[in-house]
């Protein structure tokens, strides 16, 4: 009923390496390559002490911002926990103790994301409404609505200015 599929030149099956005297040799995979010189130059980093201490400030500065950059995030539509699983990431690279932390966080944002699926859709709604609530008091915080009322001209509105200043 049905015919054999053919098989096309690029799906043939070839020949053994060893039926066409080639040795078969298999370039090793790129990345590889990358993630063993990248271990082979923190070893030489390592064996310096001076060199060491001053890569593992560089990670620690490095990571704590991406870490900040994601919890002033987490509220905010777009990746903010991502962006903290990231600084963490970076400085559980030299800091046993980030590894642990992040191990923690992931476990309970999982834990949480679980918990809120579980929910109506009421609870959902409302920690909408508390992440909007959220947003709006840390952009008055920082005084933006009294500055887009400014730019409208609506500088009158006292009101919207921040009370920080």
């Amino acid at each position: 009923m049905t015919e054999p599929a053919e098989q096309s030149t690029a799906t043939a099956a070839q020949p053994p390496p060893a039926a066409t005297g080639a040795t078969p040799v298999e370039p090793a995979p790129r990345h590889r390559t990358l993630r063993t010189r990248l271990r082979h130059y923190r070893a030489r980093v390592r064996g310096n002490p001076r060199a060491n201490l001053c890569w593992r400030i560089a990670i620690g500065v490095f990571g704590s911002l991406v870490l900040v950059a994601g919890i002033i995030a987490i509220p905010y539509p777009g990746p903010g926990w991502l962006i903290v699983f990231a600084g963490l990431g970076i400085l559980s690279t030299e800091f046993t103790w980030a590894g642990r932390v992040l191990h923690f966080a992931r476990r309970h944002y999982d834990r949480w994301m679980e918990w809120v699926g579980r929910q109506s859709v009421v609870v959902k709604a409302l920690l909408g409404l508390l992440t909007c609530a959220i947003v709006l008091l840390t952009l008055w915080l920082l005084g933006a609505p009294y500055l887009v009322a400014k730019l409208v001209g609506l500088g009158h509105w006292t009101w919207l200015q921040s009370p920080l200043g």
